[in-house]
């Protein structure tokens, strides 16, 4: 609208409302007969305070260049060559929203990922200082897992589909891999997974991988479980699986020896009439391999809770394997350690805090030089 088109408009409201302010007609409906308010457009309000809003508008239309000349305004034209040397940038405002994971690189200090749970995968080379999107290429947004392979820093693998059940939960199709550190994607399949909690690459070979793969939110589905790729993602192998309602959020190694796996599931629904999930299902529980995911026992007992047990959030010490940390969702929520490698547990930590939004958060890490920490 031009500025002239704009001040005729505020004239012609100015002219109407004062004729409605002066008609006996445009009194307040809801106030006594001969009451001195009337109504309008910014509710009710004095006959004698409505006159001073109208007087002022068609002032301001005054003010306005060219408001009541009766000719037409033109935008006025510039060289082109003098935006040349101009480049956008962001300048705010800098405001993200939910990341659940992020991974450094060995060796690299300088550089990590993150992955964003409706915006891509980030990446840095200057610890953080500075940070480019590098999956815009990719026709998914949502990220619940990156992982960078510990013996070959080129290979990435990303799990799409946030694990994080929120009402504004954002889904995935599937995992990717690059082997140039971001440069490209490739996608590799488990399309149908949907939400994707954790993915962990071999130490030692990163053609192997798993995938902790929580499945659809709102329904029940068969691909979900954990997942193994002896091939970089070429095929995959259902290793762990409970049911079509129950999927995987977590999975840790032993940093002494990658054939002993920890993992754990998770029952839960997103139910599009409740704002907080059902998120202790039946089908809740942690496992242990000894053998590279090839079969698996449930760990109970011992001090682990099992009453409402829900999402498990899973980390072992580099320093002292043995010992695992938990974070539980349960009745008796809480921080619990083993320091005999899963056979017997304690709660160190029961603040609700840590543990309650175990639909929404569940995770747990140790310094990678003190196992107290």
């Amino acid at each position: 609208m031009t500025s002239l088109q704009f001040s005729h408009t505020i004239l012609r409201r100015g002219l109407r409302d004062i004729a409605a302010a002066l008609d006996s007609d445009a009194r307040c409906y809801t106030c006594p007969i001969g009451s001195p308010y009337i109504s309008g457009r910014y509710g009710v309000v004095t006959r004698s305070l409505r006159l001073v809003q109208i007087v002022f508008s068609v002032l301001i239309c005054a003010m306005v260049p060219g408001g009541f000349t009766p000719h037409r305004v033109y935008a006025r034209q510039y060289d082109p060559s003098l935006f040349a040397g101009l480049r956008w940038r962001m300048i705010g405002p800098f405001r993200g929203g939910r990341a659940v994971t992020v991974s450094g690189v060995v060796g690299q200090p300088n550089v990590f990922y993150f992955g964003a749970v409706c915006g891509g995968v980030w990446k840095t080379t200057n610890a953080g200082r500075t940070w480019a999107p590098i999956f815009d290429s990719q026709p998914v947004a949502s990220i619940g897992a990156v992982a960078v392979a510990p013996s070959d820093p080129n290979v990435v693998y990303v799990g799409s589909g946030e694990a994080d059940f929120r009402s504004d939960i954002c889904s995935g199709n599937g995992a990717y891999k690059s082997t140039d550190a971001g440069r490209t994607w490739t996608r590799i399949g488990l399309d149908d997974t949907r939400h994707i909690g954790r993915v962990l690459v071999d130490p030692h070979d990163p053609r192997v991988v798993f995938v902790a793969a929580l499945g659809h939110a709102y329904g029940p589905n068969a691909e979900r479980g954990v997942f193994r790729s002896k091939d970089g993602g070429e095929s995959w192998q259902k290793v762990l699986f409970k049911d079509d309602n129950t999927g995987a959020i977590d999975i840790a190694f032993d940093p002494r020896d990658s054939r002993i796996i920890y993992a754990a599931l998770f029952q839960t629904r997103r139910p599009p009439w409740n704002v907080y999930p059902p998120s202790y299902g039946p089908g809740s529980g942690l496992y242990k391999s000894t053998d590279g995911g090839d079969t698996w026992r449930q760990v109970t007992g011992h001090g682990l809770p099992s009453e409402k047990l829900g999402r498990i959030g899973i980390a072992v010490a580099p320093t002292a394997p043995d010992r695992v940390y938990l974070i539980v969702d349960a009745k008796e929520g809480g921080v619990y350690r083993s320091d005999d490698a899963g056979e017997n547990w304690q709660r160190t930590d029961p603040d609700p805090r840590l543990w309650q939004r175990g639909w929404y958060f569940g995770g747990i890490n140790v310094d990678p030089r003190n196992q107290k920490v």
